[in-house]
């Protein structure tokens, strides 16, 4: 098994492990420790001796034996046991995948969104506090207190690690579907830095999703973001040319699409709009499933595209989601139709010089001929980011414009980005 063949079993590990020990052991703080070090561990030995024949197994037994060396303090006999744990038998392991329960732990309601995102990561995910700092441009002591502040938090909270049930494990679920929406948004278009996607976290909010849904198939909405992450995903590829400059959703070669993801999100939206309620991402998904049914962009079934964010605006308002409707309507009413709508986000103090407000109202200033108009705000909408591929997306569009020439609709904006739920 090579290198990051190990990487990726381990990350497939990691929450099972941890699971396992909080469930026998409690104590989320050092359970969380010890499967680090368990994991740090099999990252050196594992290469080269071997992957167990019981990996989880393996795990288990180090972590366990790590944190009850931590407890009683027995630093000799953590170096014993730490050397002879590849010999050792495989502690018993029950059969049951504790995944789910860690995610709702993970994102317990008395955390900030933000610490649910980096202990999910952590915990869930199996990134290094180092790799969760670097995904969010924060130096990685900052990160760690936050983890830290987090863990500390929830155990102060007398949190029980079993799923909650009734209400409140549908209102929990609708907290773990929005932190990895969350993940999977910074990792398809970052909201700083030099790259416009970040593909790690992209894929890592795919994977847990789709441990959620393996968990709760039935559920529509798990499905509904399921196919969501799956459809928008599949365009990555053909999102930025060699350079990594943004290529707008117009412009991007379709042939570059990933069609098995598209199948496979495509079969998933059906099976969400077949359930006995319409949630968010049901219909996000149906949007994006919308566009990647399209050939080419002039096929996109605008009309249909706009009937989709008029329900979602009903169920799940949200000045993106406006935002993105405006620009279904100037497909098919005309940019002028599409700037009075986005005249109401103008007192919405969220979208004060947003820059996908400001690129979309440039866009549309562009078709109406105002190219001093579509300048301005390009220009604006470049100065309001922190993405350095979108800035310069924008700049060129701004330089586009003051020489006359023909524009695509602004990157940062519209159906090429999930809107917010």
């Amino acid at each position: 098994m090579t290198a990051p063949d190990i990487e990726d079993l381990l990350r497939e590990l990691t929450p099972q492990v941890l699971g396992a020990l909080v469930r026998r052991h409690g104590q989320f703080e050092d359970c969380e420790d010890a499967v680090q070090e368990a994991v740090l561990a099999a990252t050196v030995q594992w290469p080269a001796e071997g992957v167990p024949n019981n990996p989880r197994g393996w795990l288990v037994t180090v972590a366990s034996r790590r944190l009850i060396d931590h407890v009683r303090s027995e630093h000799a006999r953590r170096e014993r046991e730490a050397a002879t744990a590849t010999q050792a038998a495989p502690a018993e392991v029950p059969d049951t995948d504790d995944t789910l329960v860690l995610l709702f732990l993970c994102c317990h309601p008395t955390l900030t969104a933000a610490s649910q995102t980096a202990l999910t990561l952590r915990a869930v995910g199996g990134l290094s506090t180092a790799e969760i700092a670097r995904a969010f441009l924060v130096p990685e002591a900052t990160m760690a207190a936050r983890i830290s502040r987090a863990k500390q938090r929830i155990k102060a909270a007398g949190s029980t690690f079993a799923l909650p049930d009734g209400a409140e494990l549908e209102e929990r679920l609708h907290v773990v579907l929005h932190v990895l929406y969350l993940i999977f948004n910074e990792g398809y278009t970052a909201s700083s830095g030099s790259r416009l996607h970040r593909a790690d976290l992209a894929h890592e909010a795919i994977r847990l999703t789709r441990t959620v849904h393996a968990q709760l198939p039935e559920d529509s909405e798990v499905t509904g973001l399921l196919a969501l992450m799956l459809l928008t995903h599949a365009r990555r590829e053909a999102r930025t040319t060699a350079s990594g400059d943004l290529v707008p959703l117009e412009e991007q070669d379709r042939t570059r699409w990933d069609t098995a993801l598209i199948d496979e999100g495509t079969e998933l939206v059906k099976a969400a709009l077949a359930g006995p309620a319409l949630g968010p991402y049901q219909v996000q998904a149906a949007i994006a499933a919308t566009h990647a049914g399209a050939a080419t962009a002039a096929e996109t079934n605008w009309q249909q595209v706009h009937a989709l964010y008029l329900i979602l605006e009903r169920i799940a308002p949200n000045p993106m989601v406006t935002l993105n409707r405006a620009i279904a309507l100037a497909e098919t009413s005309g940019p002028e139709a599409g700037l009075a709508l986005l005249s109401t986000l103008d007192g919405d103090e969220r979208m004060a010089g947003h820059h996908r407000l400001l690129a979309v109202r440039g866009h549309l200033l562009e078709k109406t001929g105002d190219a001093a108009g579509a300048y301005e705000h390009y220009r604006r909408a470049a100065k309001a980011t922190a993405s350095l591929a979108e800035q310069r997306y924008l700049e060129t569009r701004a330089g586009r414009v003051r020489q006359r020439r023909p524009c695509s609709p602004a990157g940062g904006h519209g159906t090429e980005y999930p809107p917010a739920p």
